[in-house]
């Protein structure tokens, strides 16, 4: 098992030093200088493999992966999305999202229909079967964040989404607002456009 601990850590900066030379060890130094830094960056991963691990155990029975969660958790949050605005929010070609939701049609646990308006839209919503799941992989990440909050006291939960919501491109900040509150927009070009 790979040494994680902060010795280790040291002693490989100070070997990757004398291996670059004194140039590039100072740039070296200049970008290592905040190991607090450094170990935040460390917790995130550390985090999120944990924060994932339980739904992906879940997801891998029915041959889902993480980008199937994404699709669900989204939809489920923002019923009647364009797949124009699925896009937009992850952030992933249309090949990809293309992949993910033809599986979760097929298996029943997405409905596409026609826009009311614009018969050419595609809007996604939740099967039952669809609500189901995602409930569940909610819950058990909501437990895990709740868990961890408990442990911090009065106004961690506050400060926690403080610092994800800074972590947000700040492009990006007034659309997440908008989604986490509930509030969908149009998100992809003009409203009434197209996917």
């Amino acid at each position: 098992m790979a040494d994680i601990t902060s010795e280790g850590a040291a002693g490989r900066r100070a070997e990757a030093q004398e291996r670059l030379g004194s140039t590039a060890a100072s740039d070296l130094g200049r970008h290592l200088a905040a190991p607090e830094l450094i170990s935040c960056v460390e917790l995130l991963y550390f985090a999120y493999r944990d924060f994932t691990s339980d739904p992906d155990t879940m997801l891998e029975q029915y041959g889902f992966g993480r980008a199937h969660h994404r699709v669900l958790h989204f939809v489920h949050r923002n019923p009647g999305l364009k797949v124009a605005e699925l896009l937009d929010i992850l952030k992933i070609t249309k090949q990809s999202l293309a992949r993910v939701l033809k599986q979760l049609v097929d298996e029943g646990f997405i409905i596409q229909r026609a826009g009311s308006e614009d018969r050419r839209e595609r809007r996604l919503y939740l099967s039952a079967k669809g609500g189901r799941l995602t409930d569940k992989l909610t819950q058990i990440q909501v437990k895990r964040v709740e868990g961890a909050l408990a442990t911090l006291g009065p106004g961690a939960d506050a400060l926690a989404r403080q610092f994800l919501f800074a972590m947000i491109n700040e492009k990006d900040r007034s659309q997440v607002e908008i989604l986490i509150k509930g509030q969908r927009v149009e998100i992809a070009g003009e409203p009434g456009s197209n996917e």
